[in-house]
Order: structure tokens, then C-alpha cells, then sequence
């Protein structure tokens, strides 16, 4: 999980740049980069191993001349390659072609060879620098940076979200996206684009989301937009409800910590408008989730990591309140396989970024082989703007707010609370769930908030407590049924934050 921050505007660009790739730290950090088009139309490189502060001091120390308008920039976490400088992109083909990337070129191997038979040379061990030197092959019989982008992403298989620049065609930013998000930030300093809309939000509030197969043409006054297949095309101007302060810390040590404390606030937040005093509202899923619930015979989950536990622990509610027979899988597992689908399933996807490969590829495959079976599809995800919520027949917003932290918390509780909401919904419409019933798990919800914040302040203990493991090397979660799940979620997590083994 990398991060891509670039920009066109009126003054230098760098502060910009550094200042976005501080809000995407949290997606990469073993190395950082940037490359900034000056006034002679040179392209100028700064990059660093570690944090971004690293890259800051590099720049500061070395005097490295970073003043122009235009540039790209990047945070890493390899996937090819050690976490070196000479591994950090912006990678740079020739003087000539610059470029970011976020994702994973799965034919790199064989469009090396090709690339090295024409003559090209190979500075880093990453996958990235194919895409630069491919740019810049069809730069040489193309009319722009756009015609030369447009032919180069034809030979690339795998996932990309790439930026790129050219003193070549110079006042232009081309931005490309499959499987890997990106956004353009519309602001009357200019325009950018980024790996994730917290990294331009004290610049501007409005933006674009590109959809699967989108390249994009960015200037200083225009934003031009062409599909997969070359046609040019509107997209809409969504202005963010984000704020600048939910991406700062706040006073906490760290964002996992403010995060963890926030999810009363996010239960609550979810909760809102979904449930009355006793009843869960069917229409929260969307205006045709009651007959499509009603019609519902198998359910399939379909989810990686965090969200496959949650999954797991609703496939327990589902089979044992809604009485619906319920199957679960690792998405990276079931878009690899050839499975059976069976009529009149209902199939869940669930993931807090709504941008989690695996599972959006698994839902496409799953629409494209089942259009006369009766599927419908519902996502339960933390961002209205994802690939899965476009994907998806039907949208629950888990309504969390940012999750900046990698390993995920307040998203994991939240799409618990999502899904004991839908297993009460089901159940109802397949009348398995008596008003009685009903109103006992939304007073459990409605007290759930208020149960997690006594849990929390209970954190002195709880430090006392982890004194006594903090030399353990080993450790065993336990739990029978739901908490078997949560026993999962918990080796997860202590594996995650301590790289301490743990097994459920």
C-alpha cells in the first residue's frame, strides 16, 4: 500500500507535495520520493530511505533544487524491491519520462527482457520502472505524453494507479488508474491527483474519482478524461465531507490509539438513521433490499483479512437468526477457483477502503457468471466513493470516518455492527426474527457505545496488564463459535502490531 501525491498549480509545488505525502505516510513508509519539472525544463529527484522526514532532511542538506510548478511524488512500501533510495520512486527513464506507481505490474519480467533487448537500463529491482521506460518508447513515435501513456498501459497486466510527467510535454500531468485508486483535486490553485483524498484536503474539498480504466490529461486549467476504451468522458465533482483535523492525530500517540478511542462515536455514527427505538430499518441497505432479502436463499461472503473475520463472525448470526444458509471465503482464494453459485444468493462483499483488490476482483467475476441466477450483490464498506460501492447492487456505509492506521479497528467494530444489523433484516423478512428478538439486539446495539467507552477507560489496567506479556514470544487466542472469530481478529492483531507469533 503505497502513496501517490501530484500536482500543477501556480507557485512552487513542493511544499505541497511533502505536506501530502505526510498525510499518506501511514500507506508507506520505507522510502519516499520527489521529482519536480523546473523552470529550464529539467527534471529534478530527491528521494530517501524511511520516512518522509528522511526525504526532508535530504533535500534540506543537499541543497537539491526543487523549485517548479509541476511534479509527482511518492511513499513506498515494497513489493519489488529492497527499501532503498535507488528503490524509491519517482522513477526517471532517460531524463525524459518521470514517473509514481502504486500497485503491482505482473508481466514486468517480460517486458524487462523486451526492454533490456531495446536498450534500456535498469536502476532499481522494482516492477515501476517498466512503466517509465514503456512511456517513453511510445514517446517517440507519439504526438503527446497522453498518446504515449494510452499505448504503454496496453502491455501492462496487473494493477496500477500511476502518475506521470515529461519535460517533453511540459504543463501536464498524466494520470492513469486500474485496480488502484486514484483522485484529482479540482482547486482554483491549480489541479493534483492522489493515491487517497486526505492527502489534498487543506487544498481543496473537491474531487474527482477516476473509474476502472480511466486516464486522465491534468493541466493547470483543464482536466480532460478519456475511458478504457479511448472515448472521452464527464466525471462528477464530488465535494468531500472529510475535514483536515479527522486526518491529525489529535493528542493521541498514534493513530491506531486515536482510532481505537473513537469507536464509540463511529458505532454511534453507523447506527444513525438505521435503527428506531426497536426495529432495524430495512431501507438502510438500500430502497430494494427488502425484496431482494425476501428472495435471499443462500448468502456467500466473500472478504480479506480484518474484514473476512468480521465476515466469520456473521456467518455464525446469519445461520443462527436469520436462518439462512451462509458461506464465507478468502477473497484472493475464491476469484482463483472456479466456484459454484448457486441461485438466488446474495453475495457480500465486505472491506473498509472498498478498494481491496482481491474482493473487487472476485465481484466482477462473480457478475459476469451469474446474470441469469438471481444474484444480488450488497457491499458493507467505509467509503462511498470505492470501486465496491460502484460495483455493488447494494451500499451499507459503515459511516467510521477515516481509518489511518494500518491495522484496522474502529472499521472492524463498525462492520460487526453492520452486520448484526443486516442478519436482523434478513431474518425479519424471512420471518425467523420476532419483534421480541428484534428489540433486544437494538438495545444491545444502542448500548453497545456506551459498553466499549467503560472498556476504555479501563486503559491503565490494561497497560499494567500487557507488562506481564511483553517479553512473550508466543501466543494462543481461544474461542468457540463468534469467538473463534474474534480470536482470529486478536492473533491478527498482536501479529500485526508486535510481529510477536500468534495463532487462534
Amino acid at each position: 500500500m503505497c502513496g501517490i501525491v501530484g500536482g500543477i498549480c501556480k507557485k512552487n509545488i513542493t511544499s505541497v507535495l511533502i505536506d501530502g505525502l505526510k498525510r499518506l505516510e501511514y500507506r508507506g513508509y520505507d522510502s519516499a520520493g520527489v521529482v519536480v519539472l523546473s523552470a529550464d525544463n529539467e527534471l529534478h529527484r530527491a528521494r530517501a530511505a524511511g520516512k518522509v522526514v528522511n526525504l526532508e532532511n535530504n533535500i534540506k542538506e543537499k541543497k537539491i533544487p526543487l523549485d517548479g510548478t509541476v511534479g509527482i511524488a511518492h511513499t513506498r512500501w515494497a513489493t519489488h524491491g529492497e527499501p532503498t533510495s535507488r528503490n524509491a520512486h519517482p522513477h526517471i527513464c532517460n531524463h525524459t519520462v518521470s514517473v509514481v506507481h502504486n500497485g503491482i505490474i505482473e508481466n514486468f519480467l517480460e517486458l524487462k527482457a523486451a526492454q533490456e533487448v531495446d536498450g534500456y537500463t535498469f536502476t532499481s529491482d522494482t516492477d515501476t520502472e517498466v512503466i517509465g521506460h514503456a512511456i517513453h518508447q511510445h514517446l517517440q513515435d507519439s504526438e503527446s505524453l497522453l498518446e504515449a501513456t494510452q499505448k504503454a498501459i496496453q502491455t501492462f497486466e496487473g494493477a496500477y494507479g500511476v502518475g506521470v510527467v515529461s519535460p517533453k510535454d511540459p504543463g501536464r500531468i498524466i494520470a492513469a488508474r486500474s485496480g488502484s485508486p486514484l483522485v484529482i483535486g479540482i482547486s482554483k490553485k491549480g489541479n493534483f491527483i492522489a493515491s487517497d483524498q486526505m492527502a489534498l484536503l487543506d487544498i481543496t474539498k473537491d474531487f474527482i474519482f477516476l473509474e476502472e480504466g480511466d486516464i486522465a490529461d491534468i493541466t493547470l486549467d483543464s482536466v480532460t478524461i478519456y475511458d478504457k476504451d479511448g472515448k472521452q468522458v464527464e466525471r462528477e465533482i464530488k465535494t468531500s465531507k472529510l475535514k483536515s483535523g479527522q486526518t491529525s492525530k489529535r493528542g493521541y500517540d498514534h493513530y491506531m490509539l486515536k482510532e481505537i478511542f473513537e469507536q464509540p462515536q463511529a458505532i454511534r455514527d453507523t447506527l444513525e438513521s438505521r435503527i428506531t427505538k426497536d426495529t432495524v430499518l430495512s431501507s438502510a441497505f438500500g430502497h430494494k433490499a427488502k425484496d431482494i432479502f425476501k428472495k435471499t436463499k443462500h448468502i456467500q461472503i466473500i472478504a480479506c483479512g480484518t474484514s473476512y473475520n468480521a465476515g466469520l463472525v456473521a456467518k455464525y448470526w446469519l445461520e443462527d437468526i436469520a436462518k439462512i444458509p451462509t458461506h464465507i471465503e478468502v477473497a484472493s482464494e475464491y476469484r482463483y477457483r472456479n466456484p459454484i453459485i448457486l441461485e438466488d444468493t446474495l453475495f457480500i462483499t465486505i472491506s473498509q477502503s472498498g478498494e481491496t483488490a482481491d474482493t473487487l476482483e472476485a465481484l466482477k467475476a462473480v457478475k459476469k457468471r451469474s446474470k441469469d441466477k438471481n444474484i444480488h450483490t450488497l457491499t458493507i464498506c467505509n467509503s462511498a466513493e470505492s470501486s465496491l460501492t460502484r460495483e455493488s447492487e447494494l451500499t451499507f456505509l459503515t459511516h467510521a470516518g477515516p481509518e489511518i492506521g494500518v491495522a484496522s479497528t474502529k472499521a472492524f467494530t463498525t462492520q460487526l455492527v453492520s452486520l448484526a444489523l443486516l442478519s436482523v433484516a434478513v431474518g425479519r423478512c424471512h420471518k425467523q426474527v420476532s419483534k421480541q428478538q428484534e428489540a433486544t439486539i437494538v438495545d444491545g446495539l444502542n448500548r453497545l457505545p456506551g459498553l466499549i467507552k467503560k472498556t476504555l477507560e479501563q486503559e491503565d489496567q490494561i497497560k499494567e496488564l500487557a507488562k506481564t506479556f511483553k517479553d512473550k514470544f508466543n501466543a494462543i487466542f481461544l474461542g468457540r463459535g463468534t469467538m473463534h472469530a474474534i480470536a482470529m481478529e486478536g492473533a491478527l492483531k498482536l501479529k500485526e502490531i508486535s510481529y510477536i507469533h500468534a495463532e487462534a
